[in-house]
This record gives C-alpha cells, sequence and structure tokens, in this order.
C-alpha cells in the first residue's frame, strides 16, 4: 500500500479530486495539519508522495506562523531527493521557496476567479495539456518567481508563474485543478472575509462561474493529476 501524505493549512482546502486519483492507485491519505502536528517528527522521505495544499497565509510568514520553516525544510528534503512533490497555491509557493525563489503579493493584486492558463511550449508537453483551453479556479494574493531549474508550465496576464516542474517528480500549481463545485461552498464560507474585502468579487459571482465552469475542470483536472501521476511514480 503507497502512503500519501496531505499537507493541510485549513480543513477545506483539500486534496479534492486528487483523492480520487489517489485512490484508483491503492494510495493510503494521511493528513498532517500545519501548524498543529509536529512537521519535525515525520521523515521526510518516508512517504510515496507529499501533496502540500493551499490556505490563506503568506507562505513568507515566518515569524507569525514559525512551523513554515519546518514545512520548508520537509520539502526541500523531497526535492533533494527527488521525491514525488506537488503543491497547490500556498503550497507550490512553499516549494519555490525551498528551491531559493522570492515569493512576495501580487503588485497586480489578487487572482480570484475561474479563468484559462496560457501554457508553455513545456506546458503544452507536459500534464498541464489536459487543461489547454479550460477555465481553472485561481485563489491568490501573493506570487513567486520561477525557481532556477525549474520549467515554465503556464501563466496568465497577471501571474506569469502559474506552474513549475523541477525534474519529473515535483509540480508547484499556483491555481487549483483540484477543486470541485460542490467543495467549492466551503470556501465560499471560509473565505467569507477575503471575498467581501476584494472588489469585484461576491459569494453569487463565484456561485455562478462555478456552475458553468467546474464541471469541465472536474473531467480535466482529474485527467492532468492522473498523468502527472502515472509520470513521477515512475521517475
Amino acid at each position: 500500500m503507497k502512503v500519501c501524505v496531505a499537507v493541510r493549512h485549513v480543513a477545506f482546502e483539500d486534496l479534492g479530486l486528487f483523492e480520487e486519483a489517489l485512490a484508483e492507485r491503492d494510495f493510503t491519505i494521511r493528513q498532517m495539519e500545519a501548524g498543529v502536528d509536529d512537521l519535525r517528527s515525520a521523515d521526510p522521505l518516508a512517504a510515496d508522495l507529499v501533496a502540500v495544499l493551499g490556505g490563506p497565509i503568506g507562505a513568507y510568514e515566518d515569524e507569525l506562523y514559525p512551523f513554515l520553516k519546518d514545512e520548508i525544510a520537509l520539502i526541500q528534503a523531497r526535492l533533494d531527493a527527488g521525491r514525488p512533490t506537488v503543491g497547490f497555491c500556498l503550497g507550490a509557493q512553499l516549494m519555490a521557496r525551498a528551491l531559493g525563489a522570492r515569493v512576495y503579493p501580487n503588485p497586480a493584486g489578487k487572482e480570484i476567479g475561474w479563468g484559462p492558463l496560457t501554457l508553455t511550449g513545456d506546458g503544452r508537453t507536459s500534464p498541464l495539456r489536459a487543461l489547454d483551453g479550460i477555465d481553472v479556479l485561481h485563489w491568490h494574493g501573493d506570487i513567486f518567481d520561477l525557481p532556477q531549474g525549474t520549467r515554465r508550465l503556464a501563466s496568465t496576464d497577471v501571474t506569469p508563474n502559474q506552474a513549475f516542474s523541477f525534474g519529473r517528480t515535483a509540480l508547484g500549481l499556483q491555481f487549483h485543478p483540484e477543486v470541485t463545485g460542490r467543495g467549492l461552498e466551503r470556501w465560499f464560507i471560509g473565505h467569507a472575509a477575503e471575498i467581501s474585502q476584494t472588489t469585484g468579487v461576491s459569494v453569487p459571482v463565484l456561485r455562478e462561474s462555478t456552475r458553468r465552469c467546474a464541471p469541465a475542470l472536474e473531467r480535466a483536472g482529474r485527467e492532468m493529476l492522473s498523468a502527472w501521476l502515472d509520470d513521477a511514480l515512475s521517475a
């Protein structure tokens, strides 16, 4: 039985579609709660896969959230060893930091809502090709510089680095391909304060765009994640 450790920052930002892809491969999922569980106690290389999930804090807020240093150390150990690792949003930002890149607030402002990606040449030959022409969910205010030694896979107008790969076994995704339409109702509750404070964003608008866009993403996102798993686990 293979093991996936999911490092979670808030309960409602979970593995989503990715959990189904893992179940098909007979993975057992073990949750580690950042800020609660001691990340230093875990052998960083023991799990077959580590998935670092999203959350509303900054990847650079070490003074407010000291556990981030332990989380980055865990990620760095896996990247150095070539162990399969994927990060969504905050998880991708922490991966970028582990690779020596800067994470900082986006000067263009927050990117919250549904919209397409622009795939690079490398992106079109990667598992992200399944998302070509598909609206995905964006929900972030921070961005990162492209880490040295990685390949940029996708961008949007306001976020140059939406996805990167590091070898065959590490994938950082600033956007959210793992979400489900039903699961996003929990986001609308959990992120109520952020939604109300962001110009042009509202629950009714997000709910309507989710109704239109989520079914296609649920199909394409699962295809993309499954293709990445096939490649990463065989590397």
